[in-house]
């Protein structure tokens, strides 16, 4: 069996025809290609990990999974009550159904309770090639319960991990496959990393197929810190053979934790089946994780220590504070007041305050935007400031912080072009809340628009002081922008007093409004400064050429 990579020049030929019959089917049937991952792994009875939760991940991802069963476990919240194991032969009619048939973009591992089992993944691999291959480690459960034995260790070490294009073990497992040398530190964790990388994964290249410019790299090892005793974030290691990335987030209290590894993984298998490099799609699977565990944190499914979170941010679905009462309305784009503490800070007022006074005003959506608050006091920030913005009906919006949003309540997100995309806002807030974009583009606009969004922010149309070094885009760019997009626009960047009527008596079908910070906040008295752009406002739409 060669080494170092899953794509081998004995299943090229196979290969390359499954490609031509995939996309004379697609061409027949006028369907597009779907982004496809294979999880082979066991099945938790309680749903919370294995193969349940890779379901669950990758549709929360947007992707799809189909699925080979190693074993099947009796578990639930207490803890993994027995195990059986699935027929090595069955396992590998599994494997053929589904690589014969299905175009799989990335398989991701997880429980493989045998050695039996993982040589006919291996022999699998051979014969039906993919561009990437996820090793999760599953020997031991976050609980504490063993789920393979000591014997596969050599097998993983010496078979399994040269293959794989990242591994994803925790600390538990990282420990397991180094002979149980002790991580107790992040410069531990790195020890191992490194030392795991050595042992493969790796890529070694087929001269005859090309993985594509995302996945030309050398293996990756992610060493998962969640189990990581003394600390007070939630740290995981990446190391790609060259680079060490230290991830870090706020460690979040909850017993709702069972399936974090898996999820993490298929999620990773899912970014990279949608074509992202490596790191992007860690630092995603991490922030989709953290997002979920932050809403399902006080769900209570189940008796014992450790219960599941939810992946599709639905089990609240049915309070009433997830809903917002109405859809999105584009006439709410019309005043759009972009808060900023430093500005409030200098005049000696509170946000709370500042909102409130705008929203009395005629500010008639509000933006948060807190770029240097711990996320603890942005968090009482922006309840604070939602239920100020309930009590008048206007809703309100979180500058970049998915999570933020989450947890407050809040309406929606605004996203830049640096922050995360729309479409995987889209996928952790779901169909309910509001996702603005900052577009400068047509391009941009338009892919807003495919990712879910509700509308775009174009600009910055006039210069200003509150992003430093941001292009502008003038009234012409505006008017270009606004002409492509299929979604309502508000115009940002250097609006004022002085040109609002100017942008507004444009007369753009799809401009709803002007979105403005310092015409607001920078000024003494934000009640009377908003009344004055609000009139300002309805004048010029009154107005505005036909």
């Amino acid at each position: 069996m060669a080494s170092g990579g899953v794509i081998l020049s004995n299943s090229f030929s196979f290969y390359q025809k499954r490609i031509v019959m995939s996309s004379r089917m697609q061409e027949k049937n006028g369907g597009a290609s779907i982004p496809h991952v294979l999880s082979v792994a066991g099945s938790d009875s309680g749903a919370g990990a294995g193969i349940q939760a890779d379901l669950k991940a990758c549709a929360a991802r947007g992707v799809y999974c189909s699925t080979v069963i190693t074993s099947v476990t009796a578990q639930n919240t207490v803890g993994v009550q027995a195990v059986h194991a699935v027929p090595e032969d069955f396992v590998a009619q599994q494997l053929k159904s589904v690589l014969s048939d299905m175009q799989v973009d990335v398989v991701k591992t997880g429980m493989l309770p045998s050695v039996g089992v993982v040589k006919v993944l291996l022999q699998s691999l051979t014969e039906f090639s993919v561009r990437a291959l996820v090793v999760d480690p599953v020997m031991v459960s976050t609980s504490g319960d063993v789920l393979a034995g000591p014997s596969i260790l050599s097998t993983f070490r010496e078979e399994l991990l040269p293959m794989a294009n990242i591994v994803t073990p925790n600390i538990k497992e990282a420990s397991a496959l180094l002979g149980g040398i002790r991580l107790e530190t992040v410069a531990d964790m790195r020890n191992a990393a490194e030392l795991l990388h050595a042992l493969g994964p790796r890529v070694v290249y087929d001269t005859g197929f090309s993985l594509g410019e995302n996945l030309l790299q050398n293996g990756n090892v992610l060493v998962k810190g969640g189990d990581l005793p003394d600390s007070l974030d939630a740290v995981d290691i990446f190391f790609n053979g060259e680079h060490f990335y230290e991830l870090r987030s706020s460690r979040i209290k909850t017993r709702n934790t069972h399936g974090t590894g898996c999820t993490l993984a298929s999620c990773i298998a899912a970014e990279l089946a949608k074509g992202s490099p490596m790191l992007t799609a860690v630092r995603v699977a991490k922030r989709y994780v953290e997002t979920a565990l932050e809403y399902s944190k006080d769900i209570l499914i189940g008796n014992g220590i450790q219960g599941p979170f939810d992946h599709l941010l639905r089990l609240k679905s049915g309070s009433q504070s997830f809903h917002r009462k109405d859809a999105f309305n584009p006439s709410d784009l019309f005043l759009y007041a972009v808060t900023d503490s430093g500005m409030n800070k200098k005049w000696g007022r509170s946000m709370v305050d500042a909102v409130a006074a705008a929203i009395q005003g005629g500010a008639t959506i509000v933006q948060l935007r807190e770029k240097d608050a711990e996320t603890r006091d942005f968090l009482e920030t922006a309840k604070s400031c939602l239920a100020v913005c309930r009590s008048h009906g206007v809703p309100l919006l979180i500058n970049d912080r998915v999570d933020v949003a989450l947890a407050s309540d809040a309406d929606g997100v605004h996203v830049g072009q640096s922050d995360m995309p729309a479409s995987v806002a889209r996928t952790l807030l779901g169909p309910e809340k509001i996702i603005g974009v900052s577009c400068k583009t047509i391009e941009q606009a338009q892919q807003a628009w495919i990712g879910g969004a509700d509308y775009i922010g174009s600009g910055g149309v006039y210069s200003t002081n509150t992003k430093a070094n941001n292009p502008t885009i003038g009234l012409d760019g505006l008017k270009t922008v606004c002409s492509a997009s299929k979604l309502p626009v508000v115009a940002i960047g250097g609006i004022n007093a002085s040109n609002a009527g100017t942008v507004i008596e444009m007369g753009l079908p799809n401009l709803k409004g002007v979105a403005v910070v310092s015409a607001l906040f920078d000024r003494e008295n934000v009640l009377a400064e908003t009344k004055k752009l609000h009139a300002l406002l309805m004048e010029a739409s009154s107005s505005k050429i036909q």
